[in-house]
C-alpha cells in the first residue's frame, strides 16, 4: 500500500470505513430490482427463438454497460450502491473514471460472453417448433440438453468465479474483491468520504507541521 492509499482505519473513526459483506449483498440486490424489468423484456425477446436471441444481443450489452460502467464513472456506483451508501474509490482516494468501471465488470463480461455462445449454440442446434411449443421451465431443461457440457462448462465457471470473489472479500481488512484488485479500486462508505478525502489530502498547513516535525 503506497502513503497515499485509502488506509485500512481513519483515526476517529472506530466504525470500518469499507463496504462489508452485507452492505454489497443489499446493493447488489437493489441493483438486480432495478435490472429486473428489462431481463424479463429480455427473455421475453429471446422467448421467440435464436435469431431473436441474437437480436437481444446488442442492446442488452449496450443496457449492461450503460448500468454496470458508465453509471459507476459518473457517479461513484451504481444505483444500487449508492442508495445502500457506498462509493467506488480508487484505492488512491479519487474517484474512479471509465477505465476503473470496465475493468470491475472485466471478468463478468467474459463470462457474459460465454454464456451468450453457450444459449446461442443450444438455440440453433434446437427445433424450433418444439422449443416454441414448451413452457418456461420446460425449454430451459430442453435447451440445456442441447449443449448439456457447455452449459455444465458455463455453471461451474461461475460457481468458482463467484465463491472466489467471496472468499478474497471476505478474508481482507478493506473488504476487496477479485474486481477490486483487477480496477485497483475500494468500496467504501459514503458517509465518511469528508473523513476519507481530509485524511489522504491534508490541509497545506498540517503537511508544513508534519515536515516540521519530521525536520
Amino acid at each position: 500500500m503506497h502513503a497515499d492509499d485509502v488506509p485500512h482505519q481513519i483515526p476517529g473513526i472506530p466504525d470500518n470505513i469499507y463496504g462489508g459483506f452485507g452492505l454489497r449483498l443489499g446493493s447488489l440486490l437493489l441493483d438486480g430490482l432495478f435490472c429486473t424489468p428489462v431481463a424479463l423484456l429480455a427473455m421475453y425477446i429471446q422467448s421467440f427463438g435464436g435469431e431473436a436471441y441474437l437480436l437481444s444481443i446488442l442492446p442488452i450489452l449496450a443496457f449492461n454497460l450503460w448500468y454496470a460502467v458508465y453509471l459507476p464513472a459518473r457517479n461513484g456506483g451504481t444505483p444500487g450502491k449508492l442508495i445502500a451508501g457506498l462509493t467506488i474509490l480508487k484505492t488512491t482516494g479519487q474517484p474512479i473514471g471509465l477505465k476503473e468501471a470496465f475493468l470491475r465488470n472485466i471478468v463478468t463480461f467474459a463470462l457474459s460472453i460465454f454464456s451468450v455462445f453457450v444459449m446461442t449454440t443450444a438455440l440453433f442446434a434446437a427445433d424450433m417448433n418444439t422449443y416454441t411449443s414448451l413452457g418456461f421451465l420446460e425449454r430451459s431443461r430442453y435447451l440445456m440438453s442441447m449443449a448439456p457440457l457447455l452449459f455444465t462448462i458455463n455453471t461451474w465457471i461461475n460457481n468458482v468465479w463467484f465463491y472466489s470473489e467471496l472468499i478474497v472479500l471476505l478474508t481482507n481488512k478493506q473488504r476487496r474483491a477479485i474486481h477490486d484488485f483487477i480496477a485497483d479500486t475500494v468500496i467504501v462508505k459514503t458517509k465518511y468520504l469528508p473523513q476519507i478525502q481530509a485524511y489522504i489530502n491534508p490541509p497545506a498547513e498540517d503537511q508544513a507541521d508534519a515536515v516540521v516535525t519530521q525536520g
